[in-house]
């Protein structure tokens, strides 16, 4: 069947099937869902979709507006809507202090990293209470796009103590394999775990829709001795990541 085909009206528009832009997602979804709208496929433009099923631009604009914010379709500009490729969910342990490197080389997958800032710098005062810091001191601050498989997972911005990580330049693949070396790896963490929505900034690094759904991990670090070793904040894509917990009685 094709897309067109699919989006006729006749059973699955109804008139008391609630507003008529929210039956038309879902009908969408139920395409991309079912494969009659593939991944990488073009969806018809909004004029023809509104001629197909009977509905106002308006209608179908906010729509398919919906579906770009929950990242199933991405909108090209001068090329129209596409299907996006479904990413493979991947679980996540909360129960292990790993990195990202390791994380994604236990699953077989190579990883790399595009560097948005890394070097010493002074300390913000957020960084200077969380490291325990005196006034004027400086840090080591690393902040990257994670790729793995050659597609981008998360923004890692890390913070440390120059004691701990006296060159950032060191840092090439995994933070924690230098601390490792160096004898400085942590060994417990604090994590925070925040649903957000992605800034336009951030959703353009990650290759979602800006306000596409994102998780943000807040890892406060300590060293076996209980010296904050490590601040950082880690933004996920929403579609990529489930984190898994096990409990004990």
């Amino acid at each position: 069947m094709s897309a067109i085909e699919f989006l006729r009206p006749e059973g699955w528009l109804d008139e008391s099937g609630g507003p008529r832009y929210v039956q038309l997602r879902h009908r969408l979804e139920s395409g991309i869902e079912s494969g009659v709208m593939p991944p990488n496929s073009s969806l018809p433009p909004e004029r023809e979709i509104a001629e197909i099923t009977e509905l106002s631009r308006v209608t179908v604009r906010k729509a398919i507006q919906e579906l770009v914010r929950e990242g199933l379709i991405e909108q090209r500009q001068g090329s129209g809507s596409f299907v996006r490729e479904r990413m493979s969910r991947m679980e996540q342990s909360l129960s292990h202090l790993t990195s990202f490197t390791e994380d994604m080389a236990r699953r077989g997958m190579k990883t790399t990293s595009r560097w948005l800032e890394r070097g010493v710098f002074l300390a913000t005062q957020a960084e200077r209470e969380g490291l325990d810091l005196t006034d004027g001191a400086e840090i080591a601050r690393i902040y990257r796009l994670r790729e793995a498989g050659g597609r981008p997972m998360a923004l890692e911005r890390a913070s440390l103590p120059l004691d701990i990580l006296p060159n950032p330049l060191e840092v090439t693949t995994s933070l924690y394999e230098v601390l490792g070396r160096n004898g400085v790896r942590p060994v417990r963490a604090v994590q925070k775990i925040s649903a957000i929505n992605l800034a336009a900034r951030e959703a353009d690094l990650l290759s979602v829709a800006e306000g596409a759904a994102g998780l943000s991990i807040e890892r406060t670090s300590y060293l076996a001795s209980g010296r904050v070793a490590e601040l950082t904040r880690s933004l996920y894509r929403g579609d990529a990541y489930d984190f898994v917990a096990e409990l004990h009685l």
